[in-house]
């Protein structure tokens, strides 16, 4: 019995594990995973039966996948067959005829012939075929070009990833069943756009939600959400390797052979067409769409134990090797303030970072969660906003501290160098450089070894975090400095 599609589908993402939250994903690599829940309606037959849901993730953790609402239950779970790719095509067409397709003269343009050949290499070696004439590697002549037409699709192919379980069910009847499972290949980030005000410190602030999918299947109208916070999962086996990996086809030459032959891949429904090979073709099935964004809802924010639940209040396509963009926060009217940091280590002569800084909280215009994520902030200039800096913010509850850093400011330089010293006792000067035509807000955090003292600071210094804390106002084109004396009483 074959279940095409589901009734209903909820998509969950999880962000990848290891990846700190400011920073960004890799397109590439999704290292997150999915919860996905279907609702499917299927007809059972009387007996023993097994149904076959197509349509599943690529991803699928066939281990973790739990059936309900079947009548007698599940026996058996199966994760069917391989994926119909250029590159498992080929693989399971070893041994079996194709037809060669031989284009000669210049540029392989010239004439065409056709001929029977068996395909004898496997998918990682040199594309070895033998003809009447016996063994050759395709496409290997000069000012000839070799194409494979496969006469039939070999068994244990899917054009859909498939899951399959095994039943027994007294009489025949229909069933309402909920599919749940894990996937990998998935994974979500915040992404912020500041446009700050530097008159009135203050900042109209976007959030996007980015869902990002490297999975073939496409989840349409989904039921959307992502789970904010790192949660725990430990697997005994590693990420199921893609079955629609990159194949690469190289010529024999010099003697050499060279490895991943390959069918050239096109639109899957027509592989039974000629496919053309060539001397360095790069094949791949993952085509990814450009982000789609979606304004006109927002994401909305659920406890979930220790972790947040930001849901997407309407059904969201949740697309195949894709990312997609969902409003999380317009906030307007966002107060910050615009400090340059930097670590006052002794023989350090570096520029300082500047960072934005305010507290979580509707009195600054906040108040609401700010999952991690990278940030972009801009600034007017005349008619246009441009660019002024890049970088990451950390996760945020209310209520908290928010820091943005920004990235090194050119034109403010600070330069830590020792006056005087003993073995017990240094005595050290902190220089800040302003280049700037405007006055800035410097904070310098004083580098101490264990065990470490400071004494006579020539001015005042608080503590953050434990830490010795320098605060100064620098003159626009002026210079601050702090003196003092570290010393250790071993």
């Amino acid at each position: 019995m074959l279940s095409a599609v589901p009734d209903a589908v909820a998509v969950t993402i999880y962000r990848a594990p290891d990846r700190a939250a400011d920073q960004a994903m890799n397109l590439g690599w999704l290292e997150g995973f999915a919860l996905i829940t279907e609702t499917r309606t299927v007809e059972i037959p009387a007996g023993e039966a097994t149904i076959r849901f197509e349509g599943v993730a690529g991803g699928i953790l066939p281990e973790s996948a739990l059936v309900t609402g079947l009548p007698a239950g599940v026996r058996e779970k199966n994760l069917d067959a391989d994926l119909l790719s250029a590159r498992n095509l080929y693989a399971r067409a070893f041994g079996r005829p194709v037809i060669l397709r031989r284009h000669r003269g210049k540029d392989g343009k010239g004439a065409v012939t056709e001929e029977r050949a068996v395909i004898r290499s496997a998918p990682d070696g040199a594309a070895i075929l033998q003809t009447k004439d016996g063994f050759e590697v395709a496409n290997c002549g000069r000012g000839i070009e070799d194409a494979l037409a496969y006469t039939e699709m070999p068994e244990g192919l899917s054009a859909k990833p498939t899951l399959s379980v095994r039943t027994e069910s007294p009489v025949a009847s229909r069933a309402t069943i909920t599919l749940s499972y894990l996937a990998w290949g998935f994974d979500w980030q915040t992404n912020y756009v500041v446009s700050l005000d530097p008159a009135t410190g203050k900042a109209d602030m976007l959030a996007w939600v980015t869902l990002a999918s490297s999975d073939p299947t496409s989840f349409a109208d989904a039921a959307t959400a992502v789970v904010g916070g790192k949660v725990n999962r430990e697997d005994a086996q590693e990420r199921p390797e893609a079955q629609d990996r990159e194949l690469v086809l190289q010529c024999y030459l010099g003697g050499r052979p060279v490895p991943s032959p390959a069918v050239m891949q096109g639109d899957m429904a027509a592989m039974s067409m000629m496919a053309p090979m060539s001397a360095s073709i790069i094949v791949s099935a993952q085509r990814r769409s450009a982000p789609m964004m979606e304004a006109a809802v927002k994401v909305t924010a659920e406890g979930l134990g220790d972790l947040k639940l930001y849901r997407v209040p309407v059904p969201t396509t949740v697309a195949s090797n894709a990312q997609k963009q969902v409003m999380m926060h317009d906030l307007q009217g966002v107060k910050f303030k615009v400090f340059h940091t930097a670590t006052l280590e002794d023989g350090s002569d570096n520029q300082a970072a500047i960072k934005l800084r305010t507290r979580n909280r509707k009195e600054e215009g906040l108040g609401v969660a700010l999952p991690g994520g990278p940030a972009a902030v801009f600034e007017p200039h005349g008619d246009e906003r441009l660019l002024v800096g890049r970088g990451g913010m950390g996760n945020y509850a209310v209520g908290e501290d928010v820091e943005l850093t920004l990235g090194a400011s050119p034109g403010v330089q600070v330069q830590v160098r020792t006056t005087a010293g003993t073995s017990k006792q240094r005595d050290l000067e902190a220089t800040v450089t302003n280049a700037n035509p405007w006055p800035i807000s410097f904070e310098g955090t004083v580098s101490l070894d264990d065990g470490d003292l400071i004494e006579k600071p020539s001015s005042r210094l608080t503590r953050k975090f434990g830490r010795p804390i320098w605060t100064a106002a620098v003159p626009a084109n002026g210079t601050a400095t702090l003196r003092y004396r570290v010393v250790n009483p071993e």
